[in-house]
């Protein structure tokens, strides 16, 4: 496959080229919060790994492409076709929404060491219901424009029969996978890549259910795959800092239920911890929602933790499922799904970095890890007042300080 360094130019190939929930996100923000404000905020947690100036340049330029993507009439027909909790006049919304660069600001800092060197400060500003869609392909774009122009010692070398290998040890194992690589793939042709190589292994293996499907709606439609994808953090961010902080969660939970019913109940429970969330989690609620999806902390608690809230509800926990989806490899997986089957819960995994961003230096003849960015994108604050997001890492908060100091007084959390 083609160098790293003699790609064709960035081109964005579709609105459907996200993650599924930034459009349910949407749907939901267009029908509660249509007038409301935001500014997300990019952070690059490798404080020791710099961007160069040339790769930042690259970046502002990309981002003019989106100005011009639209749905098409196809794609809107697919996703009126497939999912189906998407309402008219929201995809009436969809159909004539573009994108704004000029919502978008990125400035190079460079380093004291060397001036074509440094970190990027990037914000976002506008209506939540139009930057909502930025987050996913921004970070993707950035992650893309690194690779090509700040670290380019790899190629495409066996990524499409590792992807095929490492599906198929998944299913061998009888663990139950969906691809969620968008936001940190090393680039578009990558994703294709490893799609076309876990379909692959799916088409050849004996346990075809077990490759479940793709978080990202283009590749969704052009293989035709299941879009998965429910609620994110953002949403549960914020609410709470647009109202109370103590029924945040609750009033998250319902409004979404009386948008979608019972057809996208899958919630994450770590926005500001888990512990913390099951004190909102009722019978009423947990009735509702078919399973919980596990994104920060040690995953190997959640289970046991999550079948003791379930008993103590009063519930069969067998009846519901959990979704793993940080920083997942096939041992992870492995181990995880093992102590499900014990447990009696269902389960599932959504595995991204490993999936779309696992390289080797061309330079160490493909011994040595090319190392995948570590950078997210949050939501920072809403019609002026701070976000901030606690998960079940605590000492890796989101947000000001005395925000997130604030809120962790507020539900006794322990700051330490």
């Amino acid at each position: 496959m083609t160098s790293a360094s003699v790609q064709s130019e960035f081109k964005v190939v579709s609105i459907l080229d996200t993650d599924l929930y930034k459009f349910t996100m949407q749907q939901a923000i267009f029908e509660y919060y249509p007038t409301t404000q935001v500014v997300y905020r990019f952070t690059h947690r490798d404080k020791h790994r710099q961007f160069s100036r040339a790769c930042i340049q690259k970046f502002r330029e990309a981002l003019n492409g989106f100005a011009d993507v639209q749905l098409t009439q196809d794609e809107r027909a697919w996703l009126q076709d497939k999912c189906k909790f998407f309402k008219p006049a929201y995809l009436d919304y969809l159909q004539s929404y573009r994108f704004k660069p000029e919502q978008i600001s990125a400035t190079f800092l460079p380093s004291s060491d060397d001036p074509d060197m440094g970190s990027v400060k990037i914000e976002v500003r506008g209506l939540w219901l139009e930057t909502v869609l930025w987050e996913v392909p921004l970070m993707a774009c950035l992650c893309e424009m690194y690779f090509r122009y700040a670290e380019q010692d790899w190629d495409y070398t066996g990524q499409e029969e590792q992807a095929t290998h490492k599906a198929t040890s998944l299913l061998d194992a009888r663990c139950t996978f969906s691809e969620f690589g968008t936001r940190r793939r090393r680039s578009f042709v990558t994703h294709d890549l490893v799609v076309r190589g876990l379909i692959k292994a799916r088409d050849a293996h004996e346990w075809k259910q077990g490759f479940f499907g793709t978080s990202n709606v283009y590749f969704a439609m052009r293989y035709n795959l299941n879009a998965i994808g429910t609620i994110a953090h953002e949403w549960f961010m914020g609410i709470a800092a647009l109202g109370d902080y103590k029924d945040a969660a609750g009033t998250a939970l319902d409004l979404w239920s009386n948008l979608y019913g019972d057809s996208l109940s899958v919630t994450l429970t770590d926005t500001f911890s888990t512990e913390v969330f099951y004190r909102e989690f009722d019978h009423r609620r947990a009735s509702q929602w078919k399973a919980l999806r596990q994104d920060s902390g040690d995953p190997k608690v959640f289970a046991p933790r999550a079948k003791r809230m379930y008993e103590e509800l009063g519930m069969d926990h067998t009846q519901k499922a959990i979704i793993f989806s940080d920083g997942l490899d096939f041992k992870k997986a492995k181990e995880l799904n093992e102590q499900c089957q014990l447990l009696g819960f269902k389960c599932s995994f959504g595995i991204g970095t490993w999936l779309t961003n696992d390289f080797k230096t061309k330079s160490s003849g493909y011994e040595e890890r090319s190392k995948a960015l570590n950078i997210v994108i949050k939501l920072g604050s809403i019609d002026g007042k701070e976000c901030v997001k606690i998960s079940d890492e605590l000492t890796k908060n989101t947000g000001v300080p005395e925000v997130v100091a604030k809120v962790k007084e507020m539900f006794q959390i322990s700051v330490s």
